[in-house]
């Protein structure tokens, strides 16, 4: 909730306090360029990439964009703050952003278009969320009472969450209509839709990655 009401509350005041200009503004110093590592021209040069692969996150481009972000942040952001905590939560969202940040630069790594929005972050957690949400809950019985337990659902291997219709059906539906978005333009002989899939794609590896090595650590430390 916090983070959702950070999104809105930083669109707010970006919206009904800055001008055409300080907008423009905004874009450059605080979204992610990746032009930068090569072209000297735009303002600040290197200096704002040691913040614009998280500032980007926190700046929308209307409404609807923020709207969305912060729906699917709330879907899919939920279960993985239930099962780890807000803290590991928020380094989630981090790791999508920063892996969205490093896919949507290896591949438009000439680009001046600036990228914003928090779908890096919101796609890490949902493939996290992936590695768990449609697994059955496990049980147990107390050694004293008898009553039965829930431990909560299982964390799923990748080979598991191949043989589940479920996540796989979701995660190629996910995955597909991202890559229509480059594909529509090739089609149509134009940019394509102003999405950055390849953000969205980065992050939602990141985010299925990172569930198998936050358990193991927790494991670890039980021990």
């Amino acid at each position: 909730m916090i983070l959702a009401m950070t999104l809105l509350v930083i669109h707010a005041a970006y919206e009904f306090s800055l001008d055409a200009e300080g907008k423009l503004q905004m874009w450059v110093w605080f979204g992610f360029i990746p032009a930068r590592f090569f072209e000297s021209n735009i303002p600040g040069g290197l200096l704002p990439l040691l913040w614009t692969p998280i500032t980007h996150a926190f700046l929308h481009g209307s409404w609807v964009h923020v709207f969305m972000n912060v729906a699917w942040l709330a879907i899919f952001g939920t279960p993985v703050a239930r099962r780890y905590g807000a803290t590991v939560f928020f380094l989630v969202f981090l790791a999508g952003v920063l892996g969205g940040v490093a896919f949507y630069a290896a591949l438009e790594l000439h680009s001046v278009s600036v990228l914003i929005g928090a779908s890096g972050g919101v796609a890490g957690l949902t493939g996290a969320a992936m590695r768990f949400v449609f697994q059955p809950v496990r049980v147990s019985r107390h050694p004293e009472t008898g009553e039965i337990v829930a431990l909560g659902r299982k964390l799923a291997t990748f080979p598991e969450m191949w043989k589940d219709s479920k996540v796989r059906v979701f995660t190629l539906f996910w995955l597909g209509i991202n890559f229509a978005v480059p594909l529509y333009g090739f089609v149509m002989g134009t940019d394509g839709p102003m999405i950055a899939w390849q953000a969205h794609i980065g992050g939602f590896v990141a985010g299925l990655v990172l569930p198998g090595f936050i358990e193991a650590g927790k494991n670890q430390s039980r021990e």
